[in-house]
């Protein structure tokens, strides 16, 4: 397959250019110009660079890239030991960042609600980029350590949580650091949202900050950080699923989801 072929495939996909985001979407570093083998993986860290060597792998196709808003410009360190293997091996970068998070069918938020098996997935309306805080029930309600038991269960990790309800049903979630997204909250506790969904039970995160204790427990809502990389391992690895299913057959595409494990 053609890189320009796939970059047109997956600007179609997640329209990167509708989203004001902190880093470039889309190809970052540029390698072959025919791409037969993609690895899927959350960030491009160098083991994931060294595993994609490996595989003979002729792109990378991850959900945290590089060139970050507030970044140090220069290519040094860390930095250049990861961009100079991508480079030496001639293989392609590419990154969607918020793109992959608010995606209605592939994202994070959305995988992340299909992993957990919720009901009346949609996006919150009042927050933007729309997608980037979702909402949905649990089929019955559920009770704090319950709740606690089925996320630790379905994304293999341990979880952190604050409160400690009878019963949950109502949640909302951002995947990732998306933490302080509570807050917005605030104004709907103990009240109706303006279309008549009920206030949330719950919130879920990826992480916790020292503040989110005190605002889960202000606002009357349960917290639960099920971790960063955890929350965002699914994305990714839809996309990459999509594109193996769209072009596997008639370009030959190969796609390998790598997760490269982080306890975040």
């Amino acid at each position: 397959m053609q890189r320009n072929k796939l970059i047109k495939a997956l600007s179609q996909l997640l329209s990167p250019n509708g989203v004001k985001d902190y880093c470039p979407n889309g190809l970052q570093v540029e390698g072959k110009t025919e791409v037969k083998h993609i690895v899927t993986g959350v960030t491009a860290s160098l083991a994931l660079i060294e595993k994609a060597i490996s595989l003979q792998a002729d792109a990378i196709l991850v959900h945290h890239g590089y060139f970050w808003k507030n970044e140090a410009y220069n290519i040094v360190g860390m930095k250049k030991r990861r961009i100079q293997q991508l480079l030496a091996h001639d293989i392609n970068l590419l990154a969607y960042h918020l793109p992959i998070d608010i995606h209605p069918e592939f994202g994070n938020n959305a995988q992340l609600a299909k992993v957990l098996g919720l009901k009346n997935v949609r996006p919150l309306e009042n927050i933007e980029p729309l997608g980037i805080v979702m909402q949905g029930e649990l089929p019955e309600p559920e009770s704090h350590q319950a709740f606690s038991t089925r996320l630790s269960c379905a994304l293999s990790r341990d979880i952190a949580s604050v409160g400690n309800k009878d019963s949950i049903q109502h949640l909302a979630w951002c995947t990732g650091g998306g933490q302080a997204y509570i807050d917005a909250f605030e104004s709907l506790s103990g009240e109706s949202m303006e279309n008549d969904t009920p206030v949330i039970d719950a919130f879920i995160s990826g992480e916790i900050s020292e503040q989110t204790t005190h605002s889960a427990r202000e606002l009357g809502i349960d917290y639960f950080a099920a971790g960063h990389h955890a929350t965002e391992r699914y994305g990714v690895k839809a996309v990459g699923e999509y594109l193996a299913a769209e072009f596997g057959d008639s370009h030959g595409l190969k796609v390998s989801f790598v997760d490269i494990d982080n306890p975040a």
